[in-house]
């Protein structure tokens, strides 16, 4: 069996030996091309992953990379054929021919039932690719097709004796059972497997730009499709389909993404249909479970060998992942939309759907009840119909580290428990006060506790400080600091000795000190009760540590306010998910923060598809949230949009009777009515904000009619009244601390004096703007209120009175095009292409072949690099020389690198 070299653009080359074709517009897997390169050295590249997770898109990306650098590559393609010993050493030797290796002993042919030693043959290609005087790499995709085991050792030998200069390069939907623990030791071994495929966030968004051209979708769209696809390849593909061709459907993308019969088809041909139909019987059992181990699902299902089918299941890759826990135990979870698509599979074969599915989450529950997880326990009691079992785990469980996880499940069991519950479980009443008042529903939460009081014995220790605590939750919500201040600052022995409860308890006095302006104490308490080493990354301790960046945004230190909350929205999604409580807190505080530094588009993101944070959390985290969803409307969408979204929150705080974070919106909208020219929408809006504060007296609340006031007078040209309102701004600012709320109303002040020409007065309070504001890191505030002030700052320019930083920023302010306008919605991918420039309009694929010329590539080498004819490249490296009108391709190259395209 011999083979001889074939040239380089051998036009007949059988299809098995020539990767596939992907078009110019395809998304370049940058951080994986990157990973790879780094570990280009490596004897052994495994790629493993479920059908549609781009692996073959991959491997030829990275072939074109190889190619580029000098490298030789060759290509094998296996099919259901290559089962045949016979057939895969005649391909396998194919391609390595293509390298140059060519065994240079005469090898009989191989047959089903004998074949040569495997030793022998390895033995044979090394020989011949120690003699190849370059890099050389093998590429062997769809391995997952090979069942031998002659042809596996012949494998596992090639990658465990290569010489330096061969690397072999597997893809497999599978994990290939060879062994490769001492190539993994000794450095020699790089791989990608299913968590590193799925598409980022930028890549997907890249994605949907190319594939989307009329259609541009928001970032809480980006986010949503990410957060059910979890960056899947194909099911992203279905989506662009499906909107390219039903765009009135794009209201619907999460019931498409589950219900699509495409999808489903996809997931039934490619993704399961080769599994072993004993593991695919037990996953489906487990689809209704978020999370499961080899225990769980050997007491849902009742089958003994489910640690071994799990294993299985893991290693054929069922898009099934391992949840990162601090248990010994392998914990699993199933990407959403198989798990989606196996639970209603899981419903159509039982008769007795609901029964059988009750009965399956009754066990469940039954079993993380035995386990003291509350949140799953009570979850699955809830789905299971058992609220009795739901409320003896919850009242045997309040271990000292309750997860904060547990509201969204308490919520919905409270929602179902008749009245009587209430008097027959006391524990339960405080729990539910608690949780009502944590997700913004203090009625509830008022007649819960007052049943408490009824119910419980007043003299049970600990149960004063549990009270208090219950009655401060509600007197948080309702923006009645001074009554959480009387309830809970006293002395440190009393407060709650459960640990999650203390936690709570610090959190609301520090929110409560720094809400009624009293900052020094609020960082004080938080200091001097640091979280301790054991509670270091717990949910709880999170939600404590939150509550010093909400100080800082408070006084208005939006730098500060950045840099700590960044760290912990990092910690809390890898622990607890990008949808946890302790997050989405995390992600209002530093959505704000980077609204005002003028980080638009990481504003945007960090707030994308957390539509919670506007509805159901703390005052300070929904007003947060709400304001910089509507700014971002504005920008996104226009005025309208961003006062449709105000008004719908008017509506819903009014409903929860909560009246500051109500005048914030009604606040907003004035300053976006003005904005839009229209005045007589504004003072009716002024007016009900006035009713407003005055019906609800609060000092923030009256603050916030006085800013919408003087907006309208400076509008009317009334500077004696815009002055007298912003001095009752001033006042309630410089009481409570509230710097950034100084900082505007400085602006809006000089705006005022420089009204009524008073130019020396507008100036000084230009200067404690800036003064102010600089050290804070405030930006938006300047560009928004300051713009008409813009001649009066220019002046300002080298004034001694200005601080270093103050001088700094005013720079900043004044450069024509760093801050003037909002920054796109996210910055454009870095392969995008630029096209035209300067008059010439080059295709991406003309663009493609012209970097390659700059690298001093043949035609020929350009067509095996991109895997088209040589014939098409002449033809495209003629119509880049006519475009250009030039007649080398020297001066194309010069050309190119003039133009930036070349480094």
């Amino acid at each position: 069996m011999t083979y001889r070299t074939p040239p380089l653009d051998e036009p007949a080359a059988p299809a098995k030996f020539a990767p596939p074709r992907i078009g110019p517009r395809h998304i370049v897997r940058r951080r994986l091309i990157e990973r790879l390169r780094d570990a280009q050295r490596c004897a052994l590249t495994l790629v493993t992953g479920n059908a549609g997770f781009g692996k073959t898109i991959l491997l030829v990306q990275w072939r074109q990379e190889l190619m580029k650098a000098g490298a030789e590559v060759a290509w094998l393609a296996l099919a259901a054929d290559d089962r045949r010993r016979a057939v895969f050493c005649d391909d396998l030797l194919g391609a390595l021919a293509r390298l140059g290796v060519v065994p240079a002993v005469a090898l009989p042919p191989a047959r089903e039932d004998t074949a040569w030693p495997a030793e022998s043959m390895a033995a044979a290609i090394i020989a011949q690719a120690q003699r190849v005087a370059k890099d050389i790499y093998l590429f062997v995709d769809d391995y997952h097709h090979i069942d031998d085991p002659w042809a596996h050792e012949l494998m596992q030998k090639l990658a465990t004796h290569c010489p330096p200069n061969l690397h072999i390069v597997i893809a497999s939907r599978t994990t290939p059972p060879l062994s490769v623990s001492r190539l993994r030791v000794y450095g020699q071994l790089a791989e990608a497997g299913l968590e590193d495929l799925p598409f980022s966030l930028d890549e997907t968004q890249a994605f949907f730009e190319q594939n989307l051209a009329t259609m541009k979708l928001t970032a809480d769209e980006l986010q949503l499709i990410q957060d059910v696809t979890h960056g899947w390849p194909a099911s992203l593909q279905l989506v662009a389909i499906m909107l390219r061709n039903r765009p009135a459907t794009r209201a619907q993308l999460p019931a498409f993404l589950r219900r699509s019969s495409d999808l489903q088809n996809y997931l039934a041909e490619d993704v399961i249909a080769q599994a072993n139909a004993e593991t695919i019987a037990l996953i489906e059992a487990l689809a209704p479970l978020r999370r499961f181990n080899a225990a769980l699902a050997a007491h849902v299902t009742g089958h003994a060998h489910a640690a071994d089918l799990l294993r299985r299941a893991e290693e054929e890759y069922l898009l099934i992942q391992r949840v990162e826990t601090d248990d010994r135990t392998p914990w699993y979870r199933l990407h959403p939309l198989l798990g989606e698509f196996l639970c209603s599979r899981f419903v159509q074969r039982n008769g007795n759907a609901p029964t059988a599915l009750q009965a399956l989450h009754r066990r469940a529950s039954a079993w993380f009840a035995s386990q003291q997880m509350l949140v799953d326990a009570v979850r699955h009691a809830n789905l299971g119909g058992d609220l009795a079992l739901a409320v003896r785990t919850i009242e045997n469980a309040m271990p000292a580290d309750w997860s904060f996880s547990a509201v969204g499940a308490m919520v919905h069991l409270l929602d179902h428990l008749p009245e009587d519950a209430l008097v027959e479980h006391p524990r339960l009443s405080f729990l539910g006060s608690l949780t009502y008042a944590l997700t913004a529903r203090p009625a509830q939460a008022q007649h819960w506790l007052e049943q408490l009081r009824r119910s419980e014995p007043a003299g049970r220790p600990g149960m004063e400080a549990q009270l208090a605590l219950a009655q401060a939750t509600i007197a948080t919500q309702r923006d009645d600091s001074e009554r959480v201040i009387a309830l809970l600052n006293i002395a440190p022995e009393s407060w709650p000795s459960n640990r999650t409860l203390k936690y709570i308890y610090i959190a609301a006095l520090v929110t409560a000190f720094a809400h009624a302006g009293r900052m020094r104490e609020a960082l004080r308490l938080h200091d001097e009760n640091a979280v301790q080493s054991d509670d270091q990354g717990s949910e709880i301790a999170l939600m404590f540590e939150v509550t010093l960046p909400a100080t800082y945004l408070k006084q208005g230190r939006v730098r500060e306010t950045a840099r700590v909350a960044a760290a912990l929205l990092e910690q809390a999604q890898t622990t607890y998910g990008r949808h946890s409580v302790c997050a989405g807190l995390c992600a209002a505080m530093l959505g704000d923060a980077y609204y005002e530094l003028d980080r638009i588009a990481e504003a945007r993101d960090v707030l994308a598809n957390r539509a919670s944070l506007l509805r159901a959390s703390w005052p300070d985290v929904m007003v947060q949230a709400s304001l910089v969803h509507a700014r971002l409307d504005r920008i996104d969408q226009g005025p309208a949009a961003a006062l449709a979204f105000l008004q719908r929150q008017t509506a819903h705080f009014q409903d929860l009777g909560l009246a500051r974070p109500a005048a914030f919106m009604l606040g907003e909208t004035v300053r976006i009515l003005l904005a839009d020219g229209d005045h007589v929408r504004a003072q009716g809006v002024v007016a009900q904000l006035n009713a407003l504060a005055a019906a609800n007296a609060t000092e923030e609340t009256r603050a916030v009619a006085a800013l919408a006031r003087s907006r309208v007078a400076l509008v009317n040209c009334n500077a004696t009244q815009a002055l007298d309102a912003l001095q009752q701004v001033r006042v309630f600012a410089l009481a409570t601390g509230r710097e950034r709320l100084l900082v505007c109303a400085n602006l809006l002040t000089a705006a005022a004096y420089a009204g009524i020409e008073q130019t020396v007065a507008a100036q000084h309070c230009l200067v404690d703007a800036l003064n102010g504001g600089a050290p804070l890191g405030l930006v938006r505030t300047f560009l928004e209120e300051g713009a008409a002030l813009a001649p009066l700052l220019a002046a300002l320019r080298g004034a001694p009175a200005l601080s270093p930083q103050a001088a700094a920023l005013l720079e900043m302010l004044s450069k024509p095009g760093d801050t003037a306008s909002p920054p796109s919605p996210r910055p454009s991918r870095p392969d995008a292409l630029a096209l035209p420039r300067n008059g010439v309009n080059l295709t991406p694929r003309e663009l493609e072949i012209l970097l390659l010329i700059s690298q001093a590539m043949s035609n020929k080498r350009i067509a095996l690099t991109l895997n088209i004819s040589v014939g098409t490249t002449k033809w495209n490296v003629r119509n880049i020389l006519t475009k250009l009108g030039v007649s080398t391709r020297y001066d194309a190259m010069t050309w190119a690198r003039e133009q930036g395209y070349l480094q």
